[in-house]
């Protein structure tokens, strides 16, 4: 039976920068593989028609089966309590019913990230969701890496998975977000991008690799 993959964004973006490659790869084993954006840019704001657009170019190249955004007010998360929370992510969870889950990082440095982690792990209950059978966290780069250094927050991954034949194509893919991505040192630049892949690669004994912790595995 293939695989039913759901990634949860917080922002745009963040699904090319975590597991990009590793989507790919679902796509060529014939998995499903489903996009859930948890915020978005107010109607009202300049850049809204261009997001829109990025999204669409973007989905369009990975092929999603499906895209969901729950629009949430971008960096205004504190306006909804976390049982809202949890109930819209618990409601397509339910629609989608995945067997595996990427999630963001626990610890990421910005806040956004770190509430709709808080609120999409309290939709991970078995009983509840017992179609879910591998839950991860990704590493995305300018929000992972600027966690505090302490031993409790670092990101120590267990799970690697060779994008060799798909780094090109996720670095074409990001170039999409054009208000996203820069010049090195920029963090979010091809640069930074192909040397993460690279160190993580050389982890695993590949060229190039993504990286995730595993949280829950059931067999």
């Amino acid at each position: 039976m293939n695989n039913k993959v759901l990634v949860l964004a917080v922002h745009p973006d963040d699904e090319t920068l975590g597991c990009g490659g590793t989507l790919l790869k679902h796509k060529d084993d014939n998995d499903e593989i489903h996009l859930l954006i948890a915020t978005s840019f107010d109607k009202n704001h300049d850049s809204y028609q261009k997001r829109e657009k990025e999204i669409k170019e973007v989905s369009n190249q990975y092929g999603f089966n499906s895209v969901q955004n729950l629009r949430l007010k971008t960096m205004r998360l504190d306006d909804y309590s976390m049982s809202e929370l949890i109930e819209k992510i618990s409601n397509l969870i339910h629609d989608i019913k995945p067997n595996i889950f990427y999630l963001p990082f626990i610890y990421d440095i910005h806040s956004d990230h770190r509430k709709i982690f808080e609120a999409a792990f309290s939709c991970t209950k078995s009983f509840r969701y017992p179609f879910l059978k591998k839950i991860y966290m990704m590493e995305t780069l300018s929000e992972t890496e600027f966690a505090p250094s302490l031993t409790q927050n670092s990101f120590c991954p267990n799970v690697f998975v060779d994008i060799t034949k798909y780094i090109e194509k996720k670095i074409e893919i990001m170039n999409f977000y054009q208000s996203e991505i820069g010049k090195h040192p920029f963090p979010r630049s091809e640069k930074n991008i192909k040397a993460l892949a690279t160190f993580r690669g050389a982890s695993c004994g590949s060229e190039y690799a993504e990286s995730f912790m595993l949280l829950k595995e059931i067999k």
